[in-house]
């Protein structure tokens, strides 16, 4: 069986079109099409679907399409195997990671990567959104949260304490908040939609209701809020770092009161850590978290 033909009808499955599947698999949309017939024809079965607008899985192609990506998953963990574990990392590595921390983590770890794996590209995007890493063809995504999704494979990167924190000249303004409850009367600098915020006091969970003027819909627009003097921000410490260093802002701690501990994760659609091509990216990645 055509292990390329294979992977045409596992990347148009996950993708939803022939001419995206092409597009991943660095191939024509002609050359595609030619892989999924032929495939279709060495099985003796329609795998897809394929109308005018739109193309879909067969009920064959459904039965058939685990098989197919387990024979995908495994001729790339056999290649990455045979590999000699000092060999340098090759292919695109596609990765999905929040905005803020894109630019203040990730890329600052690329040159030296790209430098050191002559044949190693990669596509970063930069989104806060929630990318299904499935569907688009992302090798990984990076993801700082309460993980739920147990249908992917998770590797803990660190730990991401946050801080609350504001300008000296707003909290000398508006006074400096002592109690959670004190929160209640200060701008609390929000992304857009989230009304509370979550704190353990004694080993306890307690959600604090928070209001103010202005929320954001990405992590870098509170900081920027929050350095202008218009609130109180809960922020992770690596992205506040250089400005509590310059005392542009300040922490403010609230006695026994610590927020809600987030972690840091790599998050993969499949078990692919094997492929040399990840693991140089997550071990660069878990350095620079160390430092």
């Amino acid at each position: 069986m055509d292990t390329d033909a294979v992977a045409v009808l596992v990347s148009t499955a996950a993708a939803g079109s022939l001419s995206a599947a092409a597009r991943r698999l660095g191939i024509t949309p002609m050359v595609a099409t030619r892989r999924l017939a032929a495939l279709e024809r060495d099985l003796g079965v329609r795998l897809m679907q394929r109308t005018t607008r739109s193309i879909s899985l067969t009920p064959e192609g459904e039965a058939f399409l685990p098989f197919a990506e387990a024979l995908i998953e495994g001729e790339e963990a056999g290649r990455a195997i045979l590999r000699s574990a000092t060999a340098s990392a090759s292919g695109l590595l596609r990765v999905s990671a929040p905005a803020a921390f894109g630019r203040k983590i990730v890329t600052p770890v690329i040159p030296e990567l790209l430098r050191g794996n002559p044949q190693l590209r990669i596509d970063l995007e930069l989104t806060d959104k929630v990318v299904d890493i499935v569907s688009t063809g992302a090798d990984l995504a990076i993801r700082i949260a309460k993980l739920r999704d147990n249908s992917l494979i998770a590797h803990r990167l660190a730990a991401n304490p946050r801080v609350l924190c504001a300008a000296p000249g707003y909290l000398a303004e508006r006074g400096v908040p002592v109690t959670l409850d004190d929160l209640g009367r200060h701008e609390c600098l929000a992304l857009t939609g989230v009304t509370h915020w979550t704190f353990l006091v004694d080993g306890n969970e307690r959600r604090a209701r928070i209001s103010g003027r202005f929320s954001a819909s990405s992590i870098e627009g509170l900081l920027e809020a929050c350095v202008g003097g218009a609130g109180i921000a809960l922020l992770a410490t690596w992205n506040v770092r250089d400005e509590l260093q310059r005392g542009t802002l300040v922490t403010v701690p609230l006695g026994a009161a610590v927020p809600e501990a987030l972690s840091i994760w790599a998050v993969y659609p499949t078990a692919r850590l094997v492929l040399p091509k990840l693991r140089v990216f997550v071990s660069a990645l878990e350095a620079a978290l160390s430092q």
